[in-house]
Order: structure tokens, then C-alpha cells, then sequence
């Protein structure tokens, strides 16, 4: 059997690692006081970081339910790996040690390894408690949903940057590798972009808060109430009880008007009286109704005359209703309407309704009664029917 002659290279590599371990030897064997000095003080530096650490995570304990911004660098600073501790007490320490070059630049390399990822796990922390902040009114299970998805995608792309600057201090060409995620991200967005637009519109929706579970709002002819906030649809029910489901990014982009953010709710009641009212009690309707929506204890805006109506007088009553809840406006309506009602028919002032008079001539075009007069009454030329209700 033949044994191949080792190659030049091959010969070249192995000839360079017996010089490192060498060197590497020779440097442990006249450096020993200084590699214990730099052990030493590594440990006291490294134990010394362990006590902050832990003082700091004591401390972020303590803020756990807390928002403000001690309280998020806390909880950042709390994520801090033992790799990083280790390698941060080696890199400060190394020099007293005077090592070789090839011991020094893989301490650096490691350095920057642990620093780089190290600051990818502070930015994810501090990404996420600012979504958690703006998001801290949102429901339950669609916040948890929506923060996975959200931890899911910061996770990658911070660790994929972290991963780009390690390969390219590792010598790595990474022009390539940058230039092909740009063209897998734009293929995926345009492959997904129904599905991403939902998503962020959902996002939207929780981060932005223009309306939560419970609100009652109208968009376009309809009006419902919100149900469920999904990361893709979003679930309604009506006021008929039909449930509703709209894709995130179609709501989005209607006009949305939401009565839970109301104060206040103002209610027009239009009424309308008939043409034999007498003018004095018409000038007092207007003060009468703000008396009686006074007394109610709601906030009277305006009430007065606004037009001749076929068969009434119409008079326009607005007034505020000092609540959200639609079924108490509802019984503040009710319960003014009803005193409205009340105070009018005490004062003999009739509500109108549709009615319709009826003339009735002779052959030559004279005003006749439609009917025989009376033997003891004088003769008329005219004669209006009795009203009747249409």
C-alpha cells in the first residue's frame, strides 16, 4: 500500500500550530507569576459583576409590575448572560498576562462574540417592554398572541444583525449573505403582503388603540360592538345580534366613530303641536322643556320653533345626557320625553298629527256645507270637515 506524501500546506498548517503551542508553552513557563496575578484579579472582576448582576435583578424583583423607565433598564439589565460576565473579567484582565498574539485575539474574538449577542438580548428586552407599555390596555389572549409574533420577529432580526457583525469580524465576506436576505425578505413581503397588512394592522389597532373589546362603534351604515381583535379579522356584533367579521386592514381604513369615548351624548327630540295653539303658551314651551331637562339633571343645550309643518308646529329640543352607556341616554330619553308629555297635556297644548280638511262646493263654485244645515242655524257657504287621523 502506498502512503501519500503529505502536501506542502498540510506541512505548513502543522508547522504553524507546533509554533503556537510553542509559544503558548514558553509563555506559560515565563509568565507564571503574571497568569496568577491575571487569574486572580479575572475572578475578583467576574465575582464582582455576579454581585451587581444580582443586585440588579433583586432590584428589577421588586419594580416587576412596574413601567417606568428605572424599572425597564432594570428588567434590561437583568438579562445578562454568564458568557458575557466570564468574557468581560477575561478581556480586562488579559493584558497583565502579556500573552501571545494568537491567545490575545481569541479572547477579543470571544469578547466580541459574548458582547454582540449580549446586546442583542438587552435591545430584544428593551424592545418588548416598550411594546408591553403600549400595549398595556390591550385584551388578554390577542395581546399574547400578537407578543409572541412580535418577540418571534425582534428575536430574529437582531440576532441576524448580531450574526452578520460576528462573521464580519470574523474575516467572513458578508456582502453576499446581506443581499440574499434583502431578496428572501422582499420575496416573502410580497408572497404575504395580504396577511402582513392584517398583521400590522392589527398591531395598529392594539399599540394605537382606537377602539378596545366593548366599545360600541360605527363605521360606514353599520353599528356594532366589539367582540374579539384578532390578528388578521376582527369580530363585531351588531345591534340586530348578527356577528360581524371585517379583515383588520378594511376596518382600518373606514371612517370609525366610537360612542365609548364619548362623556357625553346629546339627544335631539323634535315634537310638533297643532296650528290652534295660542302664541303666549308657544313662547313658553321653550322655557318649560329647559326647566323640566334641568330638573332632570341633564344639560340643556337648546329648545325652540323651527318650522311650519304641514300639519304642526315643530319645535326642536337638544340636550346632553352626562354618560357612555347608551342605555342610560336611553332612559334619560324616555324619562324626559314622558315629563315633556306630561307638563304639555297639563297645559292643554295638543301634539299634532297628520290630519287633512276637506271643502265641498256648489256647481257655480261656492263654499257649500256637505251636509243639510240645521232648521235654527244660519246658512254658510263653507264647512270644513271634521279632522281625520291619516
Amino acid at each position: 500500500m502506498t502512503i501519500a506524501a503529505p502536501r506542502p500546506l498540510d506541512l505548513n498548517m502543522i508547522a504553524q500550530l507546533r509554533a503556537s503551542v510553542h509559544n503558548v508553552t514558553a509563555w506559560f513557563e515565563s509568565h507564571a507569576t503574571e497568569i496568577v496575578s491575571a487569574l486572580i484579579a479575572g475572578a475578583i472582576v467576574y465575582l464582582a459583576l455576579r454581585f451587581v448582576r444580582r443586585t440588579i435583578r433583586r432590584a428589577a424583583h421588586r419594580h416587576e409590575d412596574a413601567t417606568g423607565f428605572t424599572a425597564t433598564l432594570l428588567r434590561t439589565l437583568a438579562r445578562t448572560g454568564h458568557f458575557f460576565l466570564i468574557m468581560a473579567a477575561t478581556r480586562l484582565v488579559i493584558g497583565f498576562a502579556n500573552p501571545p498574539e494568537l491567545l490575545a485575539s481569541t479572547v477579543r474574538l470571544l469578547f466580541i462574540v459574548a458582547f454582540t449577542l449580549q446586546v442583542a438580548i438587552w435591545a430584544r428586552e428593551l424592545v418588548m417592554a416598550i411594546v408591553r407599555y403600549r400595549a398595556q390596555a390591550a385584551p388578554g389572549e390577542t395581546l399574547g398572541n400578537a407578543l409572541t409574533l412580535i418577540n418571534i420577529l425582534v428575536s430574529v432580526a437582531l440576532f441576524s444583525i448580531a450574526g452578520i457583525v460576528i462573521l464580519d469580524n470574523l474575516n467572513v465576506n458578508v456582502t453576499g449573505l446581506v443581499a440574499g436576505l434583502g431578496i428572501g425578505g422582499i420575496a416573502i413581503g410580497l408572497a404575504a403582503q395580504g396577511i402582513f397588512a392584517d398583521l400590522f394592522a392589527a398591531l395598529s389597532i392594539i399599540f394605537d388603540r382606537p377602539f378596545r373589546i366593548g366599545d360600541a362603534i360605527a363605521y360606514d351604515a353599520t353599528t356594532a360592538t366589539v367582540e374579539r381583535i384578532g390578528l388578521k379579522s376582527t369580530r363585531l356584533r351588531s345591534v340586530n345580534g348578527q356577528q360581524l367579521i371585517i379583515s383588520n386592514t378594511n376596518l382600518l381604513g373606514k371612517e370609525i366613530a366610537n360612542f365609548a369615548r364619548l362623556d357625553r351624548r346629546r339627544i335631539s327630540m323634535p315634537i310638533g303641536i297643532i296650528y290652534q295653539t295660542d302664541v303666549d303658551a308657544m313662547r313658553a314651551i321653550p322655557a318649560l322643556i329647559e326647566q323640566i331637562i334641568t330638573d332632570a339633571g341633564h344639560h340643556f343645550i337648546r329648545a325652540g320653533f323651527i318650522a311650519f309643518n304641514a300639519s304642526s308646529l315643530d319645535f326642536e329640543i337638544l340636550f346632553d345626557v352626562a354618560s357612555d352607556d347608551y342605555d342610560v341616554v336611553q332612559r334619560a330619553r324616555h324619562a324626559v320625553g314622558l315629563d315633556i308629555f306630561t307638563a304639555l297635556k297639563a297645559r292643554d297644548i295638543a301634539f299634532a298629527y297628520p290630519t287633512q280638511t276637506s271643502f265641498t262646493a256648489a256647481p257655480d263654485g261656492t263654499m257649500v256645507l256637505p251636509y243639510a244645515a240645521p232648521a235654527d242655524s244660519p246658512p254658510a257657504s263653507a264647512k270644513t270637515t271634521p279632522a281625520r287621523q291619516r
